[in-house]
Order: structure tokens, then sequence, then C-alpha cells
């Protein structure tokens, strides 16, 4: 593809998702797309009934990105590829989401102790009529958690708006016994499979 593009449009408000793009030197412009109650409106998220954890979030970046594209022409706004990820939690086959409060991420965290669990992190880009996506699926495995630990952490409120209830990237670190996979895609953003969807609309990233 021959079009230079000075940024690209995020279709998310994860600050770890904008950490990720600026260490890996991509420009970019917001696009939110949640509104006041902190939900997407466009995109429905809950599970499809058989659905597995990869191809629900693959569904979920893919929808992300194409209401995204929606929204930045109804704004009018400079075209640019616009870039959606989604990420969710699973064990044994299940999704795991996001805890909705205390007492639940609680029960999250107690669900993972002592156990690998799987992450699986979805990145979708659209441009004008090319919709592509990428899946990273990394196993995490923890250590086994006093009921004091998952208290203190708990208690931070890190836990709140992380799939699986947890953050690899904050004081959850000392939870984690080894991943097998990509650590940013268990951040949210897995930089290798972003970095080859940039590549097909003629974005070349620097070593």
């Amino acid at each position: 593809m021959s079009v230079t593009f000075r940024h690209i449009y995020l279709a998310s408000r994860s600050p770890r998702r904008r950490e990720i793009l600026s260490q890996i030197g991509v420009r970019f412009e917001m696009l939110l797309l949640r509104d006041s109650t902190g939900r997407t409106p466009d995109v429905d998220e809950s599970p499809v009934p058989g659905e597995s954890p990869a191809d629900y979030v693959t569904r979920l970046a893919r929808e992300k990105a194409q209401v995204g594209w929606s929204r930045m022409l109804q704004r009018h706004l400079p075209l640019a590829p616009v870039l959606a990820a989604d990420t969710t939690v699973s064990i044994d086959g299940e999704i795991v989401g996001k805890p909705t409060d205390r007492e639940q991420a609680t029960e999250i965290l107690r669900r993972l102790s002592g156990r690998t669990h799987e992450v699986h992190t979805a990145v979708a880009l659209q441009f004008e009529r090319l919709l592509d996506s990428a899946l990273s699926s990394t196993s995490v495995t923890f250590g086994a958690l006093s009921d004091d630990a998952i208290r203190h952490y708990v208690t931070t409120g890190d836990p709140m708006d992380k799939a699986g209830a947890y953050g690899i990237q904050g004081r959850a670190a000392i939870f984690v016994e080894g991943i097998a996979g990509s650590y940013t895609g268990v951040m949210g953003l897995p930089a290798f499979e972003t970095a080859r969807l940039l590549e097909k609309v003629g974005i070349a990233l620097p070593p």
C-alpha cells in the first residue's frame, strides 16, 4: 500500500495499549468509543452461547474496529487506520470476565491461585475495505495465593476493570510463576501481531 499515514486511531481507553504502541514507535490518536457509563453501546460484549474464548475476543476486536471506523467517518476525521483490541482470560475453557466488585475479584483470584490459565488478546485493524485481525493466546501460571495476599491486592483496587482481575504489569506481577507466550499480549496488545497488521497498511515499524 503506497499511502503514508501520520498516525493511526486507537479505539481503546486502555493505558496499557497506549504504552505498548508508544514503545514500538507507533504514532496514534485516541478514538473513544465508550459512553459515560464506560460501555461501548454499539458492541454487545456478551458471549454467544458455545463461543470459545478465542472466538469471543476476535469477534469483539473486529466489531470495535468497525465501530471505530464508522465513528471516524461520522466525525469527519482525517482517514487513517483504526486499531482495536480485546482481552479475556479463560480457565478450563470458560471465559473469566472483569470483576464487578471486590467480592467477585476475590473469587476470580482464588480460582486462578496455583493454576495455569489462558489470556487471549485479539487485535483488529480496519482501513477502508480491509478488516483484518490476529490472535495471541498465552498460558499464565500463578503460584499459590494466600487469602492475605488476595485481600491486600483487592484492596488496592488494581483488579477492577481488568480481565481475570489482575494486571501483569502491576502489583500482580509477583503472583506469576511463569508465562508461555506473549507478555505484551497479556498486557492487552500483542506487539508482534500488531506490527504485522500495521505492515499490511504500509506502516513499517523501525527495529
